[in-house]
């Protein structure tokens, strides 16, 4: 873990991560939920289709890959981003990460009742340790509401987000996507993702909003390139040199690097509830993160 070819990419995708959360909130000011989603991704993916080619990567699919594909970016793609764009506009986005970070969660339960593994009972004690830290910082935010939107909603989408993020984690995972390279299948399937996030966007937002400021493309080409396209090939080697288990503790810096940010920029006021949760929350992931790394 302490070798720089482990740990400077282990920092650098947590805090990336960390960091795309309030970008977020810069895309999501100046243009529509939806059409923010659509640009990060209209970039992305060409840049995603040439790592694949660069890479060495088959590109050309099976009709079952493709049905994968098309499942991984409805979920992934277009149901995931658009829960958390929608629910940055009622909650901060450190708050959001924080609740993404239980996202070990449901991927525990969905891949228990779908591809039958076993899950241990640290993992589940530590989970609720962790439970119980999020809620009292939901508590803490409905109580502050600083951004004067409707906490509750935000709640509820961005678990919604953090169900199909878990959904495409999930099924992806199956014997048809072990046999497709991942960065070719994540990019088929952002494309598309893509595609019906332009198609949700015509219908809920009428014609495209297109910003004219540089710093909604510089934000949208960060998402889009730093935090969507090169932090997959640092977050899949490091899951080749040290494991899954170990690979998913860059969780907890994305968790802190959201959160400071949310405290500097977006007037997140820590008191005993909030720092209590927040303590609580990174116990409880540490410890069912350990538990299963042990497993």
């Amino acid at each position: 873990m302490l070798s720089p070819r482990v740990l400077i990419p282990f920092m650098l995708t947590g805090t990336i991560w960390g960091s795309t959360w309030f970008v977020i909130t810069g895309q999501i000011a100046d243009v529509p939920a939806a059409w923010g989603v659509f640009y990060r991704f209209m970039l992305a993916t060409p840049a995603l289709f040439a790592l694949a080619v660069v890479m060495g990567n088959r590109l050309k699919l099976n009709r079952a890959e493709h049905r994968l594909a098309l499942g991984v970016g409805i979920a992934q793609f277009s149901g995931n981003f658009l829960f958390v764009y929608h629910s940055e506009q009622h909650i901060t986005s450190g708050i959001v990460a924080v609740m993404f970070a239980l996202l070990m969660v449901p991927n525990a339960l969905f891949a228990r009742m779908f591809i039958g593994e076993r899950v241990q009972g640290g993992f589940i004690g530590g989970s609720l340790v962790a439970i119980a830290g999020v809620a009292l910082l939901l508590v803490h935010e409905w109580n502050a509401a600083p951004l004067g939107g409707d906490v509750g909603l935000g709640i509820v989408l961005a678990v919604g987000g953090m169900l199909a993020a878990s959904i495409a984690n999930v099924v992806q995972a199956n014997p048809t996507g072990r046999g497709v390279p991942m960065v070719s299948l994540l990019a088929w399937a952002m494309l598309y993702g893509t595609g019906f996030d332009l198609a949700y966007a015509f219908a809920t937002e009428g014609a495209p909003v297109v910003p004219g400021g540089w710093q909604f493309w510089a934000g949208t080409a960060y998402l889009a390139i730093i935090g969507s396209v090169v932090t997959f090939p640092l977050h899949y080697n490091l899951v080749r040199e040290i494991g899954a288990g170990k690979t998913a503790y860059n969780g907890i810096v994305t968790v802190c690097v959201a959160m400071l940010l949310s405290t500097l920029f977006e007037g997140f006021v820590w008191d005993a509830l909030s720092a209590g949760g927040m303590a609580l929350a990174l116990l409880g992931m540490g410890l069912a993160l350990r538990s299963k790394q042990a497993k």
